[in-house]
């Protein structure tokens, strides 16, 4: 059973940097493409960054080019999220995600991904 398990959230001032990181068990890590999601309170999980399952492929939303960094190490089964710049409507829950390559290769879409971690909070303040 995959499971996957985040850490690395926290308080950061606005123009700093985080990292988060997302070790996948249960299955092989290059099976799958990974992604992060974030939720701010009342509005929609929306999908930040994708990779595909080599590394080779990189995807990002708009609001987040040039200061989130999405990366990962197959032999590890860790993936990150680099972020830096932080802006105060980075404020979020933050969610790993990871969907079979087998599944899907559509990495950049939400529908691709099947399995969840728990959670990370990240805080912005000014």
């Amino acid at each position: 059973q995959v499971q996957l398990v985040e850490s690395g959230g926290g308080v950061e001032q606005a123009g700093g940097s985080l990292r988060l990181s997302c070790i996948l068990s249960g299955d092989t890590f290059s099976n799958f493409n990974m992604g992060w999601f974030r939720q701010a309170p009342g509005k929609e999980r929306d999908l930040v960054a994708g990779i595909n399952w080599s590394g080779a492929g990189t995807w990002y939303e708009d609001s987040v080019k040039g200061r989130f960094t999405i990366s990962r190490d197959n032999d590890k089964k860790v993936a990150y999220l680099q972020m830096n710049n932080l802006e105060l409507e980075d404020t979020a829950e933050y969610y790993c995600a990871a969907g079979s390559r087998y599944y899907s290769q559509s990495y950049w879409l939400a529908t691709a991904y099947g399995y969840w971690g728990q959670g990370s909070q990240v805080t912005v303040s000014s």
